[in-house]
């Protein structure tokens, strides 16, 4: 369901978000976010839901068993072993 606010711009471009969406997004003042020009379209997003939908697309292609850092690690240290 698209829930669709009117808000307007401030001195010095500033853009208020209501209320009802920085609940919705559980935004607290201070907090950052990500602004994403889409054509016409602006998309504001927090920077954690960002990053929550990367860790969800990286998620497949995570090792089963172990640690993905222990294992980049591991393999640095014998390239660097080799050399």
């Amino acid at each position: 369901m698209m829930v669709v606010f009117r808000s307007k711009l401030s001195a010095g471009g500033r853009l208020v978000i209501p209320a009802e969406m920085r609940q919705a997004l559980a935004l607290e003042i201070g907090d950052p976010v990500l602004l994403e020009l889409d054509g016409a379209s602006l998309r504001v997003r927090s920077v954690k839901a960002a990053v929550a939908e990367i860790q969800a697309l990286a998620r497949p292609y995570r090792p089963k068993k172990g640690s993905a850092v222990a294992e980049l690690i591991a393999e640095r240290r014998a390239e660097a072993a080799r050399e």
